[in-house]
C-alpha cells in the first residue's frame, strides 16, 4: 500500500475524487495504512484494478501463481551442506590378558579393506582390516612390557603398549615365514604320539597342556605368517620333554623353491632368541605332500613346579 498511496498523491485531486467516488460506491471508505497496521490483501487488489495506471503494480503478499516470472526470486533457497570429512587418525590399543596375551584393537577409518603388519619383538605378522578399517586380535606377547607397533603400506601407523603381567610362566616358540606356504608345528608332550592326547597342534581335536596359535592372512601374496606354540611352565605338575616338529606341504606354488623361516623362543630364562634358517622344497614331482621337519625347532625340557 506504500507504494499505491505515494502513485495517488503525484496524480493529483482529479485521480483522488475518481477514487473516492468509486470507493463510496463499492465499499466502505479506505482509511490510510499506518506504517504498523495489517494490510488487507482483497481490498488493496480491488484499488490496483480501477486506479489508472495502477494495473501492472505487483503485490507481494499476494498468492504467486506459476507464469509469475518474479516467483522464483521470492522461493528459498537451500542452503548446501557442508562437506562430511572423513577423520583420518590411527589409533591403536593393547590391553593384556590371560595366557600372556595382549588383545590388540587398531581403528584406521581410511585404511578399509588394507593390509597391515604387526611388529613386536621380532615377530611380525600381516593382517587385513575389516569394511570400517577396523582390526581386533589377539597375540601371543614375547616381552613383560609389549610394544606393538603397526604400520600400513603407506607408511602410516601408530603404537600402542601393554604390561603383561605373566610372561613368566609361560615357554613360548613362535615360527614365522612369508608367503601362502602352509607351515605347522607340532608339539608331542612328555612322549605322546601323532593323534594321542599330548598331541598339540593347530586343530580343534588337539588335547594338551599347551596350545598353538597361528596368525596371518591367506590370499595376501607375500604376507607374513606365524605360528605359535605355548606351554604353560609355571603352572605344570609334570617333568619332561616336548618334542617340536615342522610340517611342510608342498604346493604347486612352492615345490622347488627356497623358503627363509625364523624361529623366536622365549624360554623360562626370560631371554628371548632368534634363529635364521632357510630349506629347499621338494621338486613339484612331490606337490600334495607333507615334510616333515623334526630339528627346525629345539625341544623344550619342562621341570615340574
Amino acid at each position: 500500500m506504500f507504494v499505491v498511496r505515494n502513485y495517488v498523491t503525484m496524480c493529483g485531486t482529479v485521480a483522488c475524487a475518481l477514487g473516492i467516488g468509486y470507493l463510496m460506491q463499492n465499499g466502505p471508505t479506505a482509511q490510510p495504512a499506518n506504517a504498523g497496521d495489517s494490510v488487507d490483501v482483497a481490498s488493496a487488489s480491488q484499488q490496483s484494478s480501477v486506479l489508472s495506471g495502477l494495473d501492472a503494480i505487483v503485490l507481494t503478499s499476494a498468492p504467486a501463481s506459476d507464469a509469475d516470472s518474479g516467483a522464483a526470486a521470492h522461493e528459498p533457497r537451500a542452503v548446501p551442506s557442508a562437506p562430511k570429512t572423513t577423520d583420518c587418525n590411527i589409533s591403536a590399543r593393547a590391553v593384556a590378558v590371560p595366557g600372556a596375551m595382549a588383545q590388540l584393537s587398531l581403528r584406521a577409518p581410511c585404511h578399509r579393506n588394507e593390509r597391515v603388519e604387526i611388529h613386536h619383538s621380532g615377530l611380525t605378522v600381516s593382517q587385513n582390516t575389516d569394511d570400517s578399517g577396523a582390526l581386533d586380535m589377539t597375540i601371543p606377547a614375547l616381552s613383560e612390557y609389549a610394544i606393538f607397533l603397526i604400520s600400513f603400506e603407506d607408511e602410516t601407523g601408530t603404537v600402542a603398549t601393554t604390561h603383561v603381567t605373566d610372561i613368566a610362566e609361560y615357554d613360548r616358540v613362535v615360527l614365522q615365514w612369508q608367503g601362502d606356504t602352509e607351515l605347522q608345528i607340532h608339539a608331542l608332550e612328555f612322549g605322546a604320539s601323532y593323534g594321542s592326547s599330548g598331541h598339540v597342534w593347530d586343530d580343534s581335536s588337539a588335547n594338551g597342556a599347551g596350545e598353538v596359535l597361528r596368525l596371518g592372512q591367506t590370499g595376501l601374496g607375500r604376507a607374513k605368517n606365524i605360528e605359535v606354540y605355548s606351554f604353560p611352565t609355571g603352572a605344570s605338575d609334570r617333568s619332561g620333554s616336548i618334542d617340536l616338529t615342522v610340517e611342510a606341504e608342498v604346493t604347486e606354488s612352492n615345490c622347488g623353491q627356497t623358503l627363509n623361516v625364523q624361529a623366536l623362543e622365549l624360554l623360562s630364562d626370560s631371554r628371548l632368541r632368534s634363529r635364521d634358517m632357510s630349506l629347499t622344497l621338494p621338486d613339484c614331482s612331490q606337490a600334495g605332500e607333507f615334510l616333515v621337519l623334526n630339528n627346525l625347532l629345539s625341544d623344550l625340557t619342562i621341570a615340574a613346579k
